[in-house]
């Protein structure tokens, strides 16, 4: 669901240019390509409770919330800059690999996701065709103003991507730990170092467990050893395939995983730093950040921002009202 990532700029901003895996050596952080674990191994670990039957309509369009009922609204259109609506699109840019957040559905070319029907409704409000274009995670921020008019895809607001853009917020996650079904090899989320443990690329999840992983060399202990993918789907295959012991990542997006492994997987521990989510928007551009909450305040009263959430069982991440720029402690 709600990517905890953290990108970083030219500007004093680490820059990732996304290699699909990458492994951190004990000494270091250094880059590796990591052979293997190609898409069929996912499919067949993520599809073992399926049958042989094949459904009429793809069931993760299915399970999309309709909108089709939501019309423009003259008022907040009205709001919007020129800029944004001159090619009669909203365009966003989003990295469809973070389920429920988006991804792509089984037919493997329709972005669904919460993410994907709020961003489907704002299009509807503003009387706009919606435009997702699919990007690496870490390319979207600098766009956004350009190539994008937002971008929507998992951020997690803290003030370094403040610096960059301007968030409406959205939702809130947390970050949690997954293992095998029964914990075999015995992780402890009170002890890290020296465990294996798959992030994905750009995250704060990755962010957080090189700062665990500084820990423990410093204490003097194991260090723990990271291995990054591309993609959530490559994450969780590194559990289920026995490639490492845990899987840390955004607590709707893990749950989510798990849920998709016919029990081979199991969450482990609490949530943790739970933090707003929010959609990026270019630096300084008022009105595009005003109209856009505004019409997230419309979802929020009207029930619709309920229905898409309950859609995808994301509950857990609703918020009350939309927020613009929350600073936070970090």
């Amino acid at each position: 669901m709600l990517r905890r990532r953290l990108m970083r700029s030219h500007n004093g901003m680490q820059r990732m240019d996304s290699p699909p895996m990458r492994t951190i050596a004990p000494m270091g952080r250094t880059r590796t390509l990591l052979a293997g674990l190609c898409a069929t191994a996912l499919l067949v670990a993520l599809t073992a409770c399926g049958t042989s039957d094949q459904p009429d309509v793809d069931p993760d369009i299915a399970r999309s919330y309709d909108v089709s009922a939501i019309h423009k609204d003259e008022a907040l259109a009205a709001m919007l800059p020129q800029s944004i609506t001159k090619d009669g699109k909203l365009t966003i840019g989003s990295n469809l690999t973070y389920a429920p957040a988006e991804f792509l559905a089984t037919d493997g070319r329709t972005p669904v996701g919460y993410e994907i029907d709020l961003a489907k409704a704002l299009a509807n409000l503003f009387g706009l065709e919606l435009d997702v274009q699919n990007a690496p995670f870490e390319s979207i921020i600098p766009a956004v103003g350009t190539k994008y008019d937002i971008g929507l895809s998992g951020f997690t607001v803290n003030n370094e991507r403040i610096e960059a853009v301007d968030f409406v917020t959205y939702a809130k996650a947390g970050l949690t730990f997954a293992v095998r079904k029964g914990n075999p090899a015995h992780a402890s989320v009170n002890d890290l170092c020296g465990e294996r443990i798959s992030v994905q690329v750009g995250t704060v999840g990755e962010t957080e467990m090189y700062k665990a992983q500084d820990k423990c060399s410093a204490e003097g202990k194991k260090a723990i050893e990271l291995l990054p993918y591309g993609g959530q789907n490559y994450v969780t295959t590194a559990l289920v395939s026995g490639r490492v012991n845990m899987m840390y990542g955004d607590t709707p997006v893990i749950g989510y995983a798990v849920a998709q492994t016919d029990d081979q997987l199991e969450i482990i521990g609490e949530d943790e730093g739970v933090a707003p989510m929010g959609m990026a928007i270019a630096k300084g551009d008022e009105a595009t950040v005003q109209a856009m909450k505004a019409a997230l305040d419309k979802l929020i009263a009207d029930g619709t921002y309920t229905k898409i959430m309950d859609a995808w069982g994301v509950q857990n991440v609703m918020i009350k009202e939309p927020e613009i720029n929350p600073r936070t402690d970090e």
